[in-house]
């Protein structure tokens, strides 16, 4: 039953806001048994009266804004307000509604928060990713309240027969004051519903110094109730009746396929019910299935029992050769050679002649996977031309296209039911997992939950790509940086779409490449040849990753070189405050957002070091075996500089005692779930920098679970992370925070190694390079 439908179900509910994933058409269809109210609007393109453009209608589906999709009001005045995006951690099923909340005046302990299913025609862009959300949406979500404001104010001034100019919406009721008649949102939803919907133009937003709840943080997260009790429900709690579980063999080399299978031990097994062959795609092929074998049964583990008694032989196909420390050497013996030119001002070739002293970096990243504490899992039930998918979605609209795509069947026939992310990082935005689900579903009959296990995640996942950066700095005889030239080499996320890729996407090459913003006056940046051999896919801050590390240590290469401050050298580098002009650049990528209204500001970015070298008390005496390390780095339009101080034993065992990080995000929502992001890119930064790699052996990976592929523990976590907020102006574009951490991790904290040991790491991850 819609709780909606009965409003003696929500007794109580103000002691937390509870988090729904029930069709937004039984909403309405609950609301008009109740004579509710849901707004009345037509679907309206971006607010023109925006301060700042953003790229969000240049996302796939674009920008819904429409009060009808996002917003309900209840006769007993409970507001529902619906959450499109999928939660992962970041907070933004809570940020998004709260917006809403803060412009409509609503009551927080009196908001329903609705999570949305995947329908990219009703809600828009749908894809968590690309830390886009709040900077795509504060302004629509800003107006959607607004009108819903607008439209009670107007229905209490014709109730009471006074202009409307002498009537305020102030925490869920509608305000006269010349009289003090109060009336409350519930009970005014049908009139309110009958109003006309306020133009664009005529939209009257709070000022900001009024806001309840943006940019105060005292409000938590709506999930966090369930998810500290238990009750949250994520995609493996999914039951449906009749539900077979099924896990998948798939093949341990991309591109590979079955060649033959033996299913009569697996069958043996107790709870197991079928054994079949799953279908494969070529690579690439986007987010298709690798294919495989798959083992059906009555509960998950007789399912892997299973499938550990299959015998298969497999056809391994072309990537069967690929070995890491071959293709290593690869792609080092590629950036020693000049490569496809991206960025060229003035002449480098020349200035790195005629300089004094020429400075050589060349950098090592390895594949990386996302180990989201949650594997992928996914339930479908297909009947006939029907389909409903349940599971954690970073793009509920990408999915429910692709899985429409492979079954043949109308989109408007799929239906994608969002939980909760145990994390995410950009490997639930691929559906591979979902369509297997589909897929099975369809050929049993039956509902199916395809659980992969952590060995599936690593080895048959997506990974973040490898990369060698070499960077050669010239210097003049007074230790000023005259030239710069950067190669950098790595597969393309493209190759997973199309076949015979070997240039990075310029997506890739504006994240720390081409956009490097530094005052010099020779700078060249290229980009060798370098081919996939396995799925590559978006990872938490992207290339943003091998390009940081590799710029902010050779920062503190040069600076070491010509006896300077790290910070000092940095700020040198970075240069005058300016906005940086990249006309070299063809198909400068900006994270997908106009350069007017993001533009790569060294002002902010000579700010956020300023500020967390004040704050992190950079310069200050550190006890022997200690040292500080700073790097910085625009990514995801925000600007974000930290402080790690690292202490290293006489084993060569190192700790990180604190870590200070200075984030300019623009406008911001909700600073809790800031400094909660900045806190966790410093553990995973961490993570990734002391134990990440994912490495091949006869086109297989090596690793298989977090015995081989470890994260860090509680007792290896940096023990103090402070965050320093940038206030903005209100007519400041907000920007990305999800990613922008991660970067400038590795660099602060091998910076920092070299301040306490004198040891410089080029290659991560740092594993026992230490203890040599």
């Amino acid at each position: 039953m819609n709780i909606l439908t009965n409003p003696k179900k929500l007794r109580g509910f103000e002691r937390y806001i509870k988090v729904d994933n029930v069709s937004r058409r039984s909403i309405l269809k609950g609301l008009g048994v109740a004579g509710g109210f849901v707004l009345a609007a037509p679907v309206m393109s971006r607010p023109a009266f925006a301060a700042y453009q953003t790229g969000a209608d240049k996302m796939p589906h674009g920008t819904v804004v429409d009060p009808r999709v996002f917003v309900a009001i209840a006769p007993d005045g409970i507001v529902t307000i619906v959450a499109h995006r999928a939660e992962m951690g970041t907070g933004v099923r809570t940020s998004l509604p709260m917006i809403v909340a803060e412009e409509m005046e609503a009551d927080w302990s009196r908001v329903h928060v609705q999570q949305a299913d995947g329908d990219e025609v009703k809600f828009g862009n749908q894809d968590t990713d690309g830390s886009r959300s709040t900077r795509h949406y504060l302004m629509p979500m800003r107006q959607i309240g607004a009108s819903a404001r607008t439209m009670l104010e107007a229905a209490a001034a014709k109730r009471w027969d006074v202009p409307a100019t002498e009537v305020k919406a102030v925490n869920h009721e509608v305000v006269h004051s010349a009289s003090g008649r109060r009336i409350g949102f519930g009970d005014l939803a049908a009139d309110a519903a009958k109003q006309p919907v306020p133009s664009i133009e005529g939209l009257k937003l709070k000022d900001p110094k009024d806001f309840r709840y943006l940019g105060k943080g005292q409000i938590g997260i709506v999930d966090l109730h369930d998810i500290t009790t238990g009750a949250a429900r994520y995609g493996a709690d999914v039951r449906l009746p009749g539900m077979k579980y099924a896990v998948i063999a798939r093949p341990p080399v991309t591109g590979g396929k079955v060649a033959s299978f033996d299913g009569a031990g697996a069958m043996k097994v107790s709870g197991v019910e079928k054994v079949m062959e799953v279908k494969g795609w070529p690579w690439p092929s986007k987010f298709q299935p690798l294919g495989g074998v798959a083992v059906i049964a009555r509960n998950t583990g007789a399912a892997i029992k299973g499938r550990d008694a299959l015998k298969i032989v497999w056809d391994d196909g072309a990537n069967s050769k690929y070995e890491s420390v071959s293709y290593r050497a690869e792609l080092e013996e590629a950036a020693r050679k000049p490569g496809l030119v991206v960025r060229k001002e003035g002449d480098v070739e020349a200035a790195l002649k005629g300089a004094d002293k020429v400075i050589v970096g060349e950098y090592y990243l390895p594949h990386l996977a996302h180990v989201a504490m949650e594997p992928p899992v996914a339930v479908a039930d297909v009947k006939g031309d029907k389909a409903e998918i349940w599971g954690p979605m970073q793009s509920a609209g990408g999915t429910r296209e692709d899985v429409a795509k492979t079954l043949g069947i109308p989109q408007e026939n799929v239906t994608v039911n969002v939980t909760l992310l145990g994390g995410g990082f950009g490997r639930k935005s691929k559906c591979d997992y979902a369509i297997e689900a589909a897929l099975l579903s369809k050929e049993l009959g039956a509902p199916v939950i395809v659980q992969w296990t952590r060995e599936d995640d690593v080895r048959n996942g997506f990974l973040h790509t490898v990369s060698v950066e070499r960077i050669e700095a010239g210097l003049d005889k007074n230790g000023k940086v005259t030239a710069w030239r950067h190669r950098s080499v790595a597969p393309s996320i493209a190759s997973t779409f199309a076949p015979d890729t070997v240039h990075q996407a310029p997506f890739e090459l504006g994240m720390g490449l081409v956009d490097m913003p530094f005052e010099i006056a020779n700078v060249q940046c290229e980009n060798p040849e370098a081919v996939a051999h396995t799925r590559i896919g978006w990872f938490r801050s992207v290339s943003n990753i091998p390009r940081a590390f590799a710029v902010q240590s050779m920062v503190s290469e040069i600076a070491h070189a010509t006896k300077r401050d790290q910070k000092d050298m940095l700020l040198e580098l970075i240069g005058s405050p300016r906005i940086v002009k990249l006309d070299s650049v063809k198909d400068l990528w900006n994270y997908g957002e106009p350069y007017d209204s993001y533009p790569i500001d060294t002002a902010r970015l000579r700010k956020v070091v300023e500020l967390v070298a004040d704050k992190g008390g950079w310069g200050r005496s550190v006890p022997k075996g200690h040292g500080l390390g700073i790097a910085a780095h625009r990514s995801f339009v925000s600007y974000i500089a930290t402080i790690v101080e690292v202490a290293v034993d006489d084993k060569g065992k190192f700790t990180v005692p604190r870590v200070d990080t200075a984030i300019d995000c623009g406008t911001y929502v909700n600073p809790e779930r800031i400094q909660s992001q900045i806190e966790g890119t410093a553990i995973m930064g961490m993570s990734l920098a002391k134990h990440g790699a994912i490495t091949f052996k006869n086109g297989k990976v090596q690793q298989g679970n977090f015995d081989d592929f470890p994260v860090i523990r509680i007792d290896e976590s940096p023990a103090v992370t402070n965050v320093y907020i940038v206030p903005s102006g209100p007519d400041t574009p907000p920007s990305g925070v999800g990613e922008p951490g991660v970067p400038p991790f590795a660099p602060a904290l091998i910076n920092a190694i070299f301040a306490a040991t004198g040891k410089r790491i080029r290659a991560l991850p740092i594993g026992k390079q230490l203890e040599a």
